[in-house]
């Protein structure tokens, strides 16, 4: 199968082109290298003949009809996506414009495709989206594929609009799509402006590990390649129209992910003393030290869970790394990759503090 995969060189949409070539599918990754962009991601993949990379942006239809015609894809995986929540409070256009007009122009350019094949039966849109979209829950509960839409920032409501949109193009235009809901996904290659790797890179670098509020928010946490994988079995088994939750079966509070990160760190690079000696006993420093309570972002969601049900029930699909595997995994693959990251520690808006006005 020939898959075009939109934001290919980012973080999810790298591990699903990765695994695609490893599954033997023909991918055309097509991104248009904005600021959390990076090639590198899929360098272990870049002299594969199954694979292409098309520079250009979802927002210019040109480029899209022309992309469309020359690779002919089987399926669209839609990953290009603006999704830091912190810059959304600072700068919601850019959400509006690549999110929900970037989508609106791929799908035009799909289904203008998909009409001039014949409209294949095979052909699928896979539109993947996230848990955000749903709001917040409280103590209990789980979202559903059926939760009522309630997004709280302008990122989770640029998402809910695309989401929308593609479910009106399948019902208006008859076009063929699937579609996804994840939870927090976290692993190798993941930009340096998101939880995780900010506190493993803060950590490393002896500075403030930033915890929003008192760290009681909780997340349901993804390993990036499970996801991956997820994606690629909803596009090869999943019921057209249909949508399904991703999640990780992995919930953990904020201030809980970041201690576990601190004592894996401990552990795997332990700290020294200022005279460059190891300390013993119960002086022995932690990076957990440098855990610092800042101010809550502003409408922070309390709690996401996903209920797995349906993906695990009708297609039989489950996560295969738990929270504790994952974060060792990750946290390892930072330190064998200081060169990746330090790179784009200079990119716009790396290490500092964003979305804090109210």
């Amino acid at each position: 199968m020939k898959l075009l995969v939109t934001g290919g060189a980012g973080f999810i949409g790298s591990a699903v082109v990765r695994q695609a070539i490893a599954q033997g599918h023909h991918v055309v990754n097509l991104d248009a290298l904005t600021y959390a962009a990076c090639l590198e991601n899929v360098a272990s993949v870049a002299d594969n003949p199954a694979y292409v990379f098309e520079h250009a942006d979802i927002r210019d239809r040109a480029a899209l009809d022309r992309v469309f015609a020359s690779h002919k894809p089987d399926a669209v995986m839609h990953l290009a996506a603006e999704s830091h929540v912190d810059r959304s409070i600072d700068g919601p256009g850019d959400f509006i414009e690549t999110n929900i007009t970037g989508t609106y122009h791929l799908l035009e350019a799909a289904r203008s495709f998909w009409t001039a094949q014949g409209k294949p039966e095979g052909f699928r849109f896979h539109h993947i989206s996230t848990d955000e979209v749903f709001g917040s829950l409280g103590a209990t509960g789980q979202f559903t594929e059926t939760t009522p839409y309630d997004p709280r920032s302008p990122y989770s409501a640029s998402k809910a609009a695309s989401d929308h949109l593609v479910r009106a193009w399948a019902e208006t235009y008859g076009l063929p799509i699937v579609m996804t809901n994840c939870s927090n996904n976290y692993g190798p290659y993941h930009f340096p402006e998101k939880l995780i790797p900010v506190v493993i890179l803060n950590a490393l670098a002896g500075k403030d590990i930033p915890v929003y509020g008192v760290g009681e928010n909780v997340r349901d946490w993804l390993y990036v390649e499970d996801h991956a994988d997820a994606l690629l079995t909803v596009l090869a088994k999943g019921a057209v129209g249909r949508s399904y939750n991703i999640g990780g079966e992995n919930e953990a509070k904020n201030i809980d992910i970041v201690r576990m990160i601190c004592a894996i760190l401990d552990t795997k690079k332990p700290k020294t003393t200022p005279s460059g000696s190891a300390a013993a006993g119960h002086d022995k420093p932690s990076y957990a030290d440098q855990i610092t309570f800042v101010t809550d972002r502003p409408g922070h969601d309390l709690r996401y869970a996903i209920d797995p049900t349906r993906i695990a029930t009708e297609l039989g699909w489950r996560p295969s790394v738990t929270l504790e595997e994952g974060l060792e995994k990750t946290v390892q693959w930072y330190l064998d990759n200081e060169d990746w990251w330090r790179a784009l520690q200079t990119r716009d808006g790396v290490g500092e503090r964003l979305g804090a006005r109210p």
